[in-house]
């Protein structure tokens, strides 16, 4: 009797450690359908005519961190600009998609396919065949996907590797069983073969332009082998509205016909597991990827190995707290890594950058695109750095390799290709964050001639610079210090948002200093530094605000720096961008009036209502106040935006998630710090959600922040010990945390205003 109490006993033990561990797996807390619906937060109301920035954009997405391909429903077909794949309202699926959507953005799908089951009659365009299906059946996590398919009693389960998918779907009608399979190509110039003797179908969807050469082939195709375990009855393929019966292939010619194939298996199929492998190479490199892949594994094993990612990425940071909050945390951390996007083959081949004709081969590096970097470059990818800087290394080295090959450095590259899509020149920023953090692994020695070449040339000719290549507006602001109102050098691209491109101009030269100055570039560096200060002539001291200036130094005269709108500033008011001096927030305090007036000005923005945390200018405000000896009030006022502009909803973001940018705030803010000037190796501290939060970095070390009495009621620091130390600085510095230690919070419902508020303890700035 003994030893059979102690057998049970040993698996009793064993299912509670089984079930422990399960209940720590971060994956478990992530929500993949927030932001999926329209923001219902407060600067969603406060701004509610900003239309399309007031949806997160985000997508229920299924596949590996940064991974090449992700899985989702499809609830609109299209590949149009501004149009996800999936929105929560909408009532009906009509199909799963292999999609390549940037994250939470307002661009386009591309080189995407979607497969769609059905049962009894055959339908084939997306709305007719669109079934009805309820969330509350609806399971969406990181690596896994289901629901049921109401109109055709099938369920629907997606689970994917890095560069493939597997489908399983279950039947529970009787009536004839059928599988479509859809190049989404809005162009009309998709391409679909059926190998029924290999159970496979084969094809691709070409890739387009948008912004900058919008409409012009990008030089490359998504492609797609799509592999069956049962044989098909019968097959055909459709063009538009016309089936061919028996039909093996069919091609749109770019006059807009929709194109697909469908398969039938017969009323005894009651499972179906369909494996696809997807390339931008070639449709061998897409076998290929299959093969390494996936080749014949299961469903659970491609979802447990999946899972396991999941948790290895997400448990890099460990968070003790409620279950709400560990679903806010995850759920964010979780989008952060969708993007960028893992691009070459697992042979290592890609498409060279810029629509290039040849195919090139990474060497050591995984190659990346889709950066979206006017977003990302203020927390996102500072938080990959921080927490995956082999990764990072691997990014910055694929974004010198697009300098190499188009020659220029990308300012916003997307789709493989340049874009002018957004201002700034924020590769700089990335770049010489990398390097001050510590990440070494890329060809830096190239990739600096060519950040060199955005701050310094002027591109003179003119069909490259329309397609995106050099920095927009260089030469006026090379020649006046400042983008003025007027076009005096008759430029392209900065006829408005002149004091916008002004102020990240000087940020990003200021970034590219301190790159020069590790490298050795003393006098690159000496001259970008004074660029650096460049936002002074943009920063009206009469008033304390950024205003629109023309060529002859005037200031525009009809000013209202709390306009929604203004020409001369980019998705924002002049209120808003005036704090985008992150190189300089010292310099600043000094230009608008010194530290009161500044608090003062700070203070207007945020209990007025004008502070607009859904888009990502505003995203350092809220932390200046600790520059200003006020770090009680950066507390106060991260912890109000972080509980009124993100939940665990639908429409629980506040803004478009916008490659992670969004998110990364939240999960930077959550631990209770953020990098307000990246380029250089500091965080500065707020006011942390959790009682514990620990880094666990990849060079073995471990970095907690501990909180001890926090909650929404005590939210401000009283006092810090950093490894058992006092400590009244208000920002850690990058070697602080990658040495590893414990950085201890005393938290209460009161604020001390004695503690961080002497100007030694501000974070630093560039004219300290």
């Amino acid at each position: 009797m003994r030893i059979y109490s102690s057998a049970v006993s040993a698996v009793f033990i064993l299912l509670l450690s089984t079930i422990s561990l399960a209940q720590q797996a971060p994956v478990r807390y992530v929500n993949t359908l927030i932001g999926t619906a329209p923001a219902n937060t407060q600067s969603a109301k406060n701004h509610s005519e900003a239309g399309s920035e007031l949806k997160g954009q985000t997508l229920p997405a299924v596949g590996t961190p940064y991974g090449m391909t992700q899985w989702t429903p499809q609830t609109q077909a299209t590949e149009t600009k501004c149009i996800a794949p999936y929105y929560y309202n909408d009532p009906k699926i009509q199909g799963f998609r292999g999609t390549h959507w940037l994250n939470g953005s307002c661009v386009q799908d591309y080189g995407s396919l979607t497969l769609m089951p059905l049962t009894g009659t055959l339908k084939i365009q997306p709305r007719e065949r669109a079934s009805a299906y309820e969330h509350s059946r609806e399971t969406a996590s990181p690596h896994r996907y289901e629901t049921y398919l109401a109109d055709y009693g099938i369920r629907a389960e997606l689970t994917a590797s890095a560069r493939c998918g597997v489908l399983r779907f279950s039947f529970e009608k009787d009536g004839e069983r059928y599988l479509l399979v859809e190049p989404n190509s809005d162009e009309g110039e998709g391409f679909i073969e059926i190998h029924p003797e290999r159970r496979e179908i084969v094809g691709y969807n070409p890739v387009h332009r948008i912004y900058q050469g919008s409409g012009q082939p990008a030089g490359f195709s998504g492609y797609f082998v799509v592999q069956f375990e049962v044989p098909f009855t019968a097959y055909g393929t459709w063009t538009n509205d016309t089936r061919q019966e028996g039909a093996t292939s069919a091609q749109g010619t770019g006059k807009k016909e929709q194109v697909g194939a469908y398969l039938r298996f017969g009323d005894e199929v009651r499972q179906l597991t369909v494996r696809v492998g997807t390339s931008f190479t070639d449709l061998e490199g897409a076998r290929r990827n299959l093969q390494q892949e996936v080749a014949t594994k299961s469903f659970e094993e491609v979802l447990q190995a999946t899972e396991a990612a999941w948790n290895q990425a997400l448990g890099k940071v460990d968070v003790k707290g409620s279950d709400t909050d560990k679903t806010l945390f995850y759920s964010a951390l979780y989008r952060t890594k969708l993007s960028p996007r893992l691009f070459s083959d697992a042979d290592g081949r890609y498409p060279s950058f810029a629509g290039g004709k040849t195919i090139q081969q990474a060497q050591g590096f995984d190659y990346y695109t889709d950066f979206s970097l006017w977003d990302t470059f203020r927390a996102a990818l500072p938080l990959h750095t921080l927490l995956e800087p082999t990764t990072t290394g691997h990014m910055m080295q694929s974004l010198t390799k697009m300098a190499e090959q188009g020659g220029w450095m990308p300012i916003f590259p997307c789709w493989n290709h340049y874009t002018a899509a957004m201002i700034g020149d924020h590769v700089l920023s990335v770049m010489a964050d990398a390097y001050a953090k510590g990440v070494r692994d890329f060809d830096v020695k190239s990739a600096y001639r060519y950040l060199r070449k955005n701050a310094f040339e002027v591109n003179t000719d003119a069909a490259s610079y329309l397609a995106g290549q050099g920095r927009r507006a260089l030469a006026s602001y090379l020649q006046y210090g400042y983008v003025p109102l007027e076009d005096p050098v008759k430029e392209a691209f900065h006829k408005q948002e002149q004091v916008s491109r002004t102020l990240e101009y000087a940020y990003d030269d200021f970034c590219l200093s301190v790159l020069a100055e590790a490298l050795g570039q003393s006098a690159d560096a000496a001259a970008l530094r004074q660029r650096a200060l460049n936002y002074q002539n943009v920063i009206d001291p009469a008033t304390g605000y950024a205003r629109g200036r023309h060529a002859d130094g005037r200031w525009i005269e009809a000013f209202d720096p709390f306009a929604k709108r203004a020409s001369f500033i980019t998705e924002g008011s002049p209120a808003q961008y005036t704090y985008f001096v992150p190189q300089d927030v010292a310099g600043l305090i000094r230009l608008t009036g010194g530290r009161a007036r500044f608090v003062s000005k700070l203070d207007t923005l945020f209990e007025q209502g004008h502070y607009w945390h859904g888009n990502e200018p505003n995203h350092q405000i809220a932390y200046l106040y600790t520059y200003a000896g006020a770090p009680w009030k950066t507390q106060q006022w991260t912890r109000k935006v972080l509980r009124e502009e993100y939940s665990t909803e639908p429409g629980g973001l506040s803004g478009n998630e916008d490659g992670g940018q969004m998110s990364a705030w939240l999960a930077f803010s959550m631990a209770g710090l953020y990098p307000v000037c990246p380029g250089t190796p500091t965080y500065v501290l707020g006011s942390p959600v959790f009682a514990e939060s620990t880094f666990r970095l990849e060079n073995g070390k471990t970095f907690r922040i501990r909180a001890q009495g926090v909650s929404d009621d005590a939210p401000y620091i009283q006092s810090a010990r950093l490894n058992g130390k006092a400590f009244t600085r208000t920002y850690l510095t990058h070697d602080e945390i990658a040495r590893g230690g414990e950085l201890t919070l005393i938290m209460g419902k009161v604020p001390n205003q004695k503690w961080g508020t002497s100007p030694q303890d501000a974070p630093p700035s560039l004219s300290r």
